[in-house]
């Protein structure tokens, strides 16, 4: 059974932005004083520490997060915090989790319930830019073998992100009123925004509202990086991009949820409504940026107490309108077009989910966990004529049309408590994954370009149903109040993406459109691709006082193979030193590695307060074993080191980040090699009633570096080249230089 730690207290009890407010227990039966505190209990985080109750999952608490939510608009970014992860980049509020070596779509993220899908073909929306990192109250990640139970459809690790969940009033005779305001400014890329939260509530009914607005310009590294063809590139008539200046690095967005809560006698019903809208952000690693992207979803969930166990329902519905082109930054060159027109592309995605869970009580020594989930998605990928282009016109081009991706599950889970020491838990899970395409068609039916592609696909047999289960086995030695072990096996099992299979054109330029990697090459799909199959080995460690407070060490090591591995392969001829066209192929693969994380405290000095440190250490090897060549975005060896300081009201950190050189990656994308390096962040926060000062500085000596999973870099000039006749190929995408933030939160 899962502690779910909540942040929502720690943030002066509100928080902003869209993720949305749990309803609570169904009206029609009376509410006594008693049942208030026991329907909808407060969560109170009573320590800083990554609490568990298994040494596979680690759980964040408010005072867990190093980088302040409100600051922090990238909601991937939250998860620093948690062994194993790392972040592949992308745009400014869109970077993708990266878990124990497998990232993206290989991953099950669930926010607030909701299993969303990326719509874009180089996933520009992924599922944690739907929700506003202020908005978070929990995380909770799973790695190594992780049970059925919060797995599916995904070979490798599970995140379970929440938002806050709703107030009640106290009292039957006075309502509670209460919010938030903030405003947060980032000195480097010149970073602003605003946000406001408010609840109004009796002890029965929660409204509340959650909004946010922010945006960046482009940020600068620590240093100039290009050649000195791009290091003054005029945009326009008003800005020249400097030769630090990392373009299309910019971002606006703004976003509003709205939620209701009812609640009852062990009753809990939901319904919450949200809409965000991207009107820009720009892509540095990709060659398109995302000119609009408009989200709109709702979610509704019930839950029911019985003396058995609990029963927990969903619906959810989650609308995407997504749009690319050519930001200005690509677009301009010495202040006129560089003979790119604009290319704009569409994606319209459609999701349907519903979810019953239940949690039945056998015995005191047995629990069963079973339930069932469906989810239907939607797709339309097209790319309208381009006027005065023979290239491309003068049809629109049908890069996905009526995308089918049908999913359900059924899973039941047992837990048995044998001994006071020794627990296991074992889990079945069986997926029924149907896929289909409509026909397609190019700019124009040339068969040196469109013709002969669309012809090919359009004969084939598009719809595949795939039939996937998946298994886990899990037992659990805890010989006191201070240790924990845990040995694993897990077999995971993934059904390929819309875009794996069913993007068809092998035409250069339309494949450069279809790249999820942020790798700068082409791609094309293949119908005919097999679910990906993990069996993974993991045993984990967690020592710690009685109390869980003063220390903790957790360790975790793992092994995955994993089964016709979706890979790349050249499509004809790949050529060193640039971007190429690359088919997707089934092929195995190989991970291992160790993920460490603790803290201790280091000392208090009367007057001066109390010391702790803090650290995260995580090593991951890939190898594709069919051809020996190195996984893509694999995270070299990798520590974060943190001193902590607490007096009073102020609590303050330093924290050292080190990263070992990238030298062996993908040689079939061409992986960009980075070099090694180490970044001082300092941070502090005044907390005092319902003011809240967060004051920062990232990257202290202004280091100059490029983060191994960051990309290539593409952000300027004539993108479409392949090699790199705008921006040179072998150039990855830098980090951000030295940067000052304050943010200010006031609550009422």
């Amino acid at each position: 059974m899962i502690e779910r730690v909540g942040i929502s207290t720690l943030k002066l009890k509100m928080s902003i932005g869209s993720g949305a407010l749990a309803l609570s227990q169904l009206v029609g039966t009376p509410l006594h004083a008693e049942e208030a505190s026991a329907l909808a209990p407060e969560v109170v985080v009573s320590s800083s520490r990554v609490r568990s109750e298994n040494p596979s999952a680690t759980r964040l608490g408010a005072d867990d997060l190093t980088s302040p939510p409100l600051v922090t608009r990238d909601t991937a970014r939250l998860l620093q915090d948690i062994p194993g992860v790392s972040l592949s980049g992308a745009g400014g509020i869109s970077s993708l989790p990266v878990m124990q070596g497998l990232a993206d779509d290989r991953n099950r993220i669930s926010i607030d319930g909701m299993d969303l899908i990326s719509s874009c073909g180089n996933h520009m929306n992924p599922p944690l830019s739907y929700l506003d990192p202020d908005s978070v109250d929990s995380i909770e990640a799973y790695t190594g073998a992780i049970p059925v139970s919060v797995g599916g459809d995904s070979i490798g690790g599970s995140l379970v992100v929440r938002s806050a969940p709703p107030r009640f009033a106290d009292s039957a005779e006075k309502p509670l009123v209460t919010g938030e305001l903030g405003t947060f400014y980032r000195s480097n890329g010149n970073a602003r925004g605003v946000s406001a939260s408010a609840t109004l509530a009796s002890r029965r009914v929660s409204l509340g509202y959650r909004g946010s607005a922010s945006e960046s310009d482009n940020y600068e590294a620590g240093s100039d990086f290009k050649p000195d063809a791009l290091a003054q590139w005029t945009v326009g008539d008003d800005h020249t991009i400097e030769g630090d200046e990392v373009g299309s690095s910019s971002y606006r967005l703004h976003s509003h949820a709205l939620g209701i809560a009812v609640r009852g006698q062990g009753r809990l019903l939901s319904l919450d409504a949200a809409v965000q809208k991207v009107s820009d952000q720009g892509f540095p690693s990709q060659h398109m940026d995302m000119m609009d992207n408009e989200s709109r979803r709702f979610n509704a969930a019930y839950s029911q107490e019985f003396g058995w166990g609990t029963v927990d329902g969903r619906v959810y519905h989650e609308a995407t309108d997504h749009e690319m082109d050519f930001g200005e930054d690509k677009l301009y060159w010495y202040g006129m077009a560089h003979n790119v027109a604009g290319m704009p592309m569409f994606t319209r995605g459609r999701t349907f989910g519903a979810a019953l869970d239940a949690r039945i009580g056998l015995n005191p020594r047995d629990t069963l966990r079973a339930g069932t989930e469906y989810q239907r998605y939607r797709l339309d990928d097209y790319w309208p004529a381009v006027a005065n282009s023979m290239m491309m016109s003068p049809n629109t081009f049908r890069n996905i049309d009526d995308g089918q991706r049908d999913r359900i599950d059924v899973y039941a889970e047992w837990e048995a408590q044998w001994r006071p020491a020794w627990a296991s838990v074992a889990g079945v899970r069986s997926s029924t994954v149907r896929m289909d395409a409509g026909e397609v068609q190019g700019y124009n039916a040339n068969p040196m370009m469109y013709g002969n592609d669309a012809a090919a696909f359009n004969a084939a047999d598009r719809d595949v149903t795939d039939h996937n289960i998946d298994l886990s086995f899990i037992a659990r030695f805890t010989p006191g109040p201070r240790h924990a072990f845990e040995a694993g096996y897990a077999r995971k099992t993934r059904s390929p993406s819309l875009y794996e299979r069913y993007t068809w054109s092998t035409d250069g330029m339309a494949m450069t459109m279809n790249n999820w990697l942020n790798d700068g090459n082409g791609y094309v799909g293949d119908i005919s691709l097999n679910p990906e199959v993990a069996h993974t080995f993991s045993v984990a460690a967690d020592l710690h006082d009685a109390e869980r407070k003063a220390w903790q060490f957790k360790a975790m090591a793992y092994y995955t193979r994993v089964n016709d591995y979706i890979d790349a392969r050249c499509l004809n001829v790949c050529l060193p030193s640039q971007f190429n066209y690359l088919k997707l192929v089934n092929t195995d693969a190989r991970l291992y590695g160790i993920d460490l994380s603790g803290f201790a405290p280091l000392g208090r000095i009367q007057g001066i307060g109390a010391f702790t440190g803090r650290a995260v250490v995580s090593y991951v090897d890939g190898e594709d074993t069919d051809s020996g060549d190195g996984l893509y975005n694999i995270m070299p060896l990798n520590a974060r080191l943190i001193v902590e300081h607490r007096l009073a009201a102020w609590t303050s950190s330093a924290e050292l980040v080190l990263v070992r050189a990238k030298k062996d990656g993908s040689n079939v994308r061409n992986e960009i090699e980075t070099g090694g390096y180490g970044l001082l962040h300092l941070r502090t926060r005044y907390t005092v009633k319902h003011l809240r000062i967060d004051l920062g500085i990232d990257n202290v000596f202004d280091k100059f570096y490029a983060h191994p999973l960051g990309g290539a870099y593409i952000g300027q000039g004539a993108t479409m080249s392949l090699n790199g006749a705008g921006a040179p190929y072998g150039i990855a995408v830098p980090g951000m230089g030295r940067s000052m933030y304050v943010a200010l939160t006031l609550g009422f």
